[in-house]
């Protein structure tokens, strides 16, 4: 372990170089790795990646070759979305249950919209799993905004003047299409059987409609002591936006080597 910590820090310092070259790089149990994103190419003799762990692949770092791909109970390997697709090309792959890469698109948000999900190149010539489960989904569409509250009505006087109706409150905003999925392209083992291939591209969700405003109070009289005008009506609610439509899902060719 002394020996992959030693040249996890050196991957971390190795600046302005397009490719990195080390012999084992070790993710602790229950921890998260970030590789560099100063480079573009990673080769690797072996790779493991404990029970439980995390390890977090750059928008830059576009390809990653390693030897030996050792994956535990529960372990990810995480692909941060980018326009450039990502390139896993193992020679050999021992995978424990629950292992998965994911290659996910973004969610959107009010300032950003969703991004899909990266585009996943990936050539393993031997492994040995129960399942290769890949989960390369759409991000999730970007909500809708919430509607303005209506103005409060004018309130009238006690024995003069009439109260003016609240103010309708406006209608959230429509939801935004989800993201698609990826583009997932496997090169694997003639032995490995296809039932026990697992990968999801389905499209992002659409984003939830945004809450409509709700309605201003109608004008009332206050403080009246015999005589009180008539109050008028608060305005209404405005309706919940629609939610956005589920992304286009992606596509998944296989084929045995």
């Amino acid at each position: 372990m002394r020996n992959g910590l030693m040249i996890t820090a050196g991957l971390l310092s190795a600046l302005g170089s397009s490719l990195v070259m080390a012999q084992t790089l070790s993710v602790e149990p229950h921890s998260l790795m970030r590789l560099p994103s100063n480079t573009s190419v990673l080769q690797l003799d072996r790779l493991q990646v404990a029970d439980y762990a995390t390890l977090l692949i750059p928008a830059g770092l576009t390809e990653v070759q390693v030897g030996q791909l050792v994956m535990g109970h529960e372990s990810r390997i995480a692909i941060v979305p980018s326009a450039e697709p990502f390139k896993l090309q193992v020679k050999q792959g021992e995978l424990a249950t629950g292992a998965q890469i994911t290659a996910r698109g973004a969610p959107g948000t009010f300032e950003k919209g969703p991004l899909p999900g990266r585009s996943l190149n990936l050539r393993i010539e031997q492994l040995n799993a129960d399942v290769l489960s890949i989960d390369a989904r759409g991000g999730a569409g970007s909500p809708g905004y919430v509607g303005l509250d209506g103005g409060n009505g004018k309130d009238p006087g006690c024995t003069w003047g009439s109260a003016s109706r609240g103010f309708d409150g406006d209608n959230g905003g429509n939801g935004h299409d989800g993201a698609p999925g990826a583009l997932v392209r496997l090169e694997l083992p003639q032995s490995f059987p296809d039932e026990r291939v697992k990968v999801n591209v389905q499209g992002g969700a659409g984003g939830l409609g945004g809450e409509g405003g709700r309605g201003g109070k109608g004008g009332v009289s206050k403080g009246c002591l015999v005589y009180r005008a008539d109050g008028a009506k608060s305005g209404k609610n405005g309706e919940k936006g629609q939610s956005g439509a589920v992304g286009p899902a992606g596509a998944v060719s296989v084929r045995k080597i």
